[in-house]
């Protein structure tokens, strides 16, 4: 059985920096994107970035470039956000989440529909 476990999350200051992990199991992804996503109550799931595994390539969404760094270690099977400069409207549950076949165009790698598998999020609140 395929699992995703986020950790890391917290209560952080503005400016602060948290990083977040998300180890998988019961499947490697070594070759497959893993990214992460965020959700308030009420809104939609929001792309926050996603790293491919066979090229290691990245990417983000606006709101979030230049302050947080997606990484993974394949030989662990986890991959890590390391998120910087945080701001209060980074506040959200964030969801670690792997997709298999997932074609690198924006537009794709943005969908949450596009992702296979999902954890179960870790609460990341930024005071003010």
């Amino acid at each position: 059985q395929v699992q995703l476990v986020e950790s890391g999350g917290g209560l952080v200051q503005a400016g602060g920096s948290l990083r977040l992990s998300c180890a998988a199991s019961g499947r490697t992804f070594s070759r497959d994107a893993m990214g992460w996503f965020r959700q308030t109550p009420g809104k939609a799931r929001e792309f926050v970035a996603t790293i491919y595994g066979s090229s290691g390539r990245t990417y983000y969404a606006d709101s979030v470039k230049g302050r947080f760094t997606i990484s993974r270690d394949n030989a662990k099977n986890t991959v890590y956000l390391q998120m910087n400069s945080l701001k209060p409207e980074d506040t959200a549950v964030y969801y670690c989440a792997a997709g298999l076949n997932i074609y690198p165009t924006p537009q794709a790698m943005g969908a949450p529909v596009a992702y296979d598998y999902w954890g179960q999020g870790t609460q990341v609140t930024v005071s003010s």
